[in-house]
């Protein structure tokens, strides 16, 4: 099934940089909830992640006669994609970056007891699991780029080490090694701190309104909970093993996914109708 699947994108590559717009509006539509996915959680929030993942989608549009065909195309696609996110200083944490010990400070010390009460109009346990969903995401900030990296190839989309090595430039080892450093980091601040993850002190049913005085979430635009979540498979085909290399991978089920926006998809119209569709054929 799966060579199957490799066949047909790789016949939809020649017909789409032929000049054939259907196809290759099929081979973008087909990675855009992995590319979108992935912006979300090396970006931190639904805004920068869907810039991103359209400036990802273009790129692979005008590089798309570069494939040889010598991994599979989705294994292209995430080089393409991480390649331009560990780069991308457009979004809104790379000026203002985080650190855990900001983040256990803050839920040490926040002072949640003082945040007047905002959000009433929304149900409490909806803001509850925005901010969850929101908090979690975020916290993945607090790691840098190539370790944040590594855990979202390795703990969401959980490619083989091989083929994640391969993307990073890194031997499957090496990858390992530092997905399991990394993964147990995310765990023991979660074991410390969370009380939805672990077994801290923090409920985020109980920093509702702390959380929308400081705007980290907004009762008028849930992103989290409004968006359509999607099952990992439903949107990835590459080869995948949770690989078994430490006993935590239950420890982080809020690697939720979600469907891209359809906006994204609009602008994926836009460009095909566009005179940028030229550089496919042309480059």
């Amino acid at each position: 099934m799966r060579d199957k699947k490799d066949a047909d994108l790789q016949a939809l590559v020649g017909q789409a940089t032929a000049g054939d717009k259907k196809a290759l509006a099929a081979l973008l539509l087909s990675v855009q909830d992995t590319v979108f996915n992935l912006s979300l959680r090396m970006l931190g929030t639904f805004g920068d992640a869907e810039d991103a993942a359209q400036d990802i989608l273009l790129k692979i549009m005008t590089h798309l006669s570069s494939f040889r065909g010598e991994s599979s195309f989705e294994t292209w696609v995430f080089r393409i994609a991480v390649n331009h996110l560990k780069n991308y200083k457009k979004h809104m944490f790379a000026h203002r970056p985080l650190s855990f010990e900001y983040y256990g400070e803050d839920i040490e010390n926040g002072r949640v007891q003082d945040a007047p009460e905002l959000g009433q109009e929304v149900d409490r346990e909806l803001l509850a699991e925005e901010l969850k969903l929101s908090c979690t995401n975020v916290m993945l900030q607090c790691l840098d780029g190539e370790s944040r990296c590594i855990f979202i190839l390795g703990t969401m989309f959980r490619l083989d080490s091989r083929i994640a090595g391969d993307i990073l430039g890194m031997t499957p080892e090496a990858y390992r090694q530092r997905l399991s450093r990394t993964r147990r980091k995310m765990a023991d601040f979660l074991g410390r701190y969370c009380g939805e993850y672990g077994g801290g002190k923090c409920r985020c049913r109980d920093r509702i309104h702390y959380a929308v005085h400081c705007h980290r979430i907004d009762p008028q635009r849930l992103e989290h909970t409004g968006a359509v979540e999607i099952p990992v498979e439903a949107m990835l085909h590459v080869k995948r093993a949770m690989e078994e290399i430490d006993d935590l991978a239950q420890d982080f089920s809020f690697c939720k996914a979600y469907r891209c926006p359809e906006a994204t998809r609009e602008f994926i119209q836009e460009v095909l109708a566009s005179p940028a569709f030229s550089f496919v054929t042309n480059s």
